[in-house]
C-alpha cells in the first residue's frame, strides 16, 4: 500500500477508539488511503451491540466506497413501502421517490465492515480500551500505555472516554420516550394475509402510547422497535410485557411471543448529544461520541458512517492534520446538525405518527452522497 503523506517517505498513523460502526468506517477509510491503522475495542471481541438498522442512499454509498456494499446487500432488505398506521389503520404508504434505503441486522452490516477492515490490514486490537486522548495526538490507554500518532480518531460512543477526557462542551438530554430493540423470526406464515414485506410503523394513542416499527431484514429476521413513554413501567419493561404488547397488536402476536422469550431485552431512552466542536488539534470525533441522536429519521449510523468516511476524504488535502479537521467539520457537520435536530423534533412530538412525514427535509442527510460530495437524489 502507497505511502501518503505530506512528508514524502513517511506513512502516518492513525489510533481509532471504538470498533462499532463510525469507528470501523474511519479505520477502513483512512487505511484504503495509505495510513497504518489500529483499532481499538474495549470488549473481548468485536461485535455489534443492538438489533436491526436502516442504511439509506448516503450509508450504502459509504459501503461502496468501502468495497463492502455487496456482502451488506446480500442478507438485507428493501421493503416496496414504508407503512404507517394510526390504530391499525394504514394512513400513509412512501416509497422516498426511489431513493435506496436497506434493513438488516447490525451483525450483518458489523460482520461485512470487520471483514473488510480485516482484510485490508487494519490492525484491530480487544480488550484495549482507551481512557484519554490529547489535542497533540497521543492516546491513553487503560492498561497506562500512551500511543503517539498523527491523527486520533474518537468513535467510543455516546459515554466516549476520548471526548470526556478532551473536555469538549456539550448538552445532552433524554428523550421521554425509548424503545426496545429486538430481531425475532419472521413469522410470515403465522402472520397470515397482509403486507408483511414492508416496514409499517404501527402507532397507538389510546388507552396507551405503543408503537410498533416492523421491520423486516430477510426472509428469516424481523427487527422489532417496540417504542413507548420511559414512565410507562408495563410498556417499557423488560422482557417484554407480552400481554400488554399482543393487547394492542394482537395481530402480531407470533412475533411477540418470540420476543418475550429473550431475556436479554434492553429499554434505552433517546439520547441527543450535541458538541461545541467535533475536534481539537488532532483529535476528531465520529458518531455518537460527537452527535448521538433520536432514531426518528434512521440517520444514526448514516451520518455517523458518511462523517467518518467524509474525514479521511479531507485528510487527503494536503494540509495539515489539525487544519483538515477543522475544514472537515465545516463541511459536513452541518447536514448533520439539521438531521440532529429534525430527528429530536420528530421524536419529542411523535411526528411520524402522521404518516407522509419523510419530507424533503427529513430526507436531506439520505439523499447526500459522501463519494460525489453532492446532493445527489431528486427531492
Amino acid at each position: 500500500m502507497a505511502n501518503v503523506n505530506n512528508t514524502p517517505g513517511k506513512t502516518r498513523r492513525a489510533e481509532v477508539a471504538g470498533g462499532g460502526f463510525a469507528g470501523l468506517t474511519a479505520a477502513i477509510a483512512l487505511r484504503q488511503n495509505g495510513w497504518d491503522v489500529r483499532l481499538h475495542e474495549k470488549s473481548s471481541e468485536l461485535r455489534a451491540f443492538g438489533a436491526g438498522i436502516y442504511l439509506w442512499h448516503n450509508g450504502l454509498r459509504v459501503l461502496e466506497g468501502l468495497g463492502a456494499l455487496d456482502e451488506v446487500l446480500q442478507g438485507s432488505h428493501t421493503p416496496p413501502t414504508y407503512e404507517t398506521w394510526m390504530h391499525n389503520k394504514s394512513v400513509s404508504k412512501e416509497t422516498f421517490n426511489g431513493l435506496p434505503w436497506r434493513i438488516m441486522t447490525r451483525s450483518h452490516l458489523h460482520d461485512a465492515l470487520v471483514n473488510r477492515a480485516r482484510a485490508l490490514g487494519v490492525d484491530i486490537r480487544v480488550n484495549s480500551e482507551a481512557v484519554a486522548a490529547d489535542p497533540e495526538g497521543r492516546l491513553t490507554l487503560q492498561t497506562g500505555e500512551v500511543l503517539k500518532a498523527d491523527l486520533i480518531v474518537g468513535a467510543d460512543g455516546v459515554g466516549s472516554k476520548v471526548r470526556d477526557s478532551i473536555g469538549f462542551t456539550q448538552d445532552r438530554w433524554i428523550s421521554k420516550d425509548g424503545l426496545i430493540r429486538l430481531i425475532v423470526p419472521r413469522k410470515k406464515k403465522e402472520l397470515g394475509h397482509g403486507e408483511w414485506d414492508n416496514t409499517i410503523d404501527m402507532w397507538n394513542f389510546w388507552p396507551r402510547v405503543q408503537r410498533i416499527l416492523y421491520s423486516p431484514c430477510n426472509e428469516n429476521e424481523l427487527y422489532l422497535g417496540l417504542m413507548a413513554p420511559a414512565a410507562d413501567p408495563r410498556g417499557s419493561a423488560v422482557p417484554i410485557d407480552l400481554e400488554v404488547w399482543v393487547e394492542m397488536f394482537p395481530f402480531l402476536e407470533p412475533c411477540l411471543v418470540e420476543a418475550a422469550k429473550l431475556k436479554t431485552a434492553r429499554y434505552d431512552k433517546y439520547e441527543t448529544t450535541k458538541l461545541d466542536s467535533w475536534t481539537r488539534g488532532k483529535v476528531a470525533l465520529v458518531g455518537d461520541a460527537a452527535h448521538a441522536m433520536c432514531p426518528a429519521l434512521a440517520q444514526g449510523a448514516g451520518c455517523a458512517m458518511v462523517n467518518a468516511f467524509s474525514l479521511s476524504q479531507d485528510l487527503e488535502t494536503g494540509s495539515s492534520v489539525e487544519d483538515a479537521l477543522v475544514d472537515w467539520e465545516k463541511r459536513i457537520r452541518p447536514i448533520t446538525d439539521r438531521c440532529q435536530a429534525l430527528s429530536g423534533d420528530y421524536a419529542a412530538n411523535r411526528s411520524l405518527s402522521k404518516g407522509n412525514m419523510f419530507t424533503p427535509a427529513a430526507l436531506e442527510a439520505a439523499r447526500y452522497d459522501p463519494l460525489r460530495r453532492v446532493f445527489s437524489w431528486p427531492q
